[in-house]
């Protein structure tokens, strides 16, 4: 009978040795997270896992608003008061300087109002609603574009939202951070190990997640008639991550 190990079982030994000594290292150096290790009985590889990050201030708002109304007995008559009504606010929109392209009308309906009495439902006339989206470069703006609208007879204030307009132009710096991150945990994880990294065979980025928005209060409503809100867009992280794959020399 053949007394020798199989050689699956002194690969399978050698790989849970491996990881229970990258355990240990972790709890003894100064390894930081995220940090993922993984070897192949194959190819030989170790693989780390890096992240980036970097830290952004919006430099594009989108403001909603729009008007609301009711109990309006002809349709016609809807129309005309809601055409009325969205061409003041693009008119006070174009006033400050926002080109036409950035002036959005969003949403223009006219629908039956229904009232329900004694468990039956009658008609009373029309309800009216546009709202105009509105974007803008200079995000100091937003308040100004609040103020103007509810001036020229804006009734609604949706939201504002405060976007990063090219996240990938910042994604490509926390790609790079994230990268050296990577080689940083791997030579730090060899030398703790014992072993000699050879070249980068292989690079996987993963999906980035999308930048976050950045909503104001919708409080800022209350600016109506009180002047120019003022509105914080904050900060944004854009973030990405690696996993680096090195050959075992």
């Amino acid at each position: 009978m053949d007394s020798r190990i199989p050689d699956w079982a002194i690969k399978s030994a050698f790989a849970t040795a491996f990881v229970v000594a990258s355990v240990f290292v972790l709890h003894t150096t100064g390894l930081t997270l995220p940090i993922t290790v993984t070897t192949s009985t194959v190819s030989s590889e170790l693989s780390v896992v890096g992240e980036g990050k970097v830290d952004v201030v919006p430099d594009t708002a989108y403001v909603d608003v729009g008007v609301s109304f009711d109990n309006v007995s002809v349709a016609a008559d809807a129309q005309k008061r809601l055409t009325d009504e969205n061409n003041k606010i693009v008119t006070a929109m174009k006033a400050l300087g926002i080109p036409a392209e950035n002036i959005k009308t969003s949403n223009y309906s006219i629908n039956p109002n229904y009232v329900y009495e004694s468990g039956k439902s009658r008609q009373n006339g029309f309800v009216g609603n546009a709202t105009i989206t509105v974007k803008t470069s200079n995000i100091e703006m937003a308040g100004k574009i609040i103020e103007a609208a509810t001036a020229a007879g804006a009734t609604q204030v949706g939201s504002a939202r405060f976007v990063v307009d090219k996240p990938e132009n910042y994604r490509e710096q926390a790609r790079d951070k994230a990268i050296a991150n990577a080689k940083d945990q791997a030579q730090k994880l060899a030398q703790s190990l014992g072993i000699t990294l050879g070249k980068v065979t292989n690079i996987v980025e993963s999906s980035p997640a999308t930048p976050p928005i950045m909503y104001a209060d919708k409080a800022l409503a209350t600016g109506m008639g009180g002047g120019a809100p003022e509105l914080q867009a904050g900060q944004q992280t854009i973030t990405s991550t690696v996993t680096l794959y090195f050959a075992k020399k």
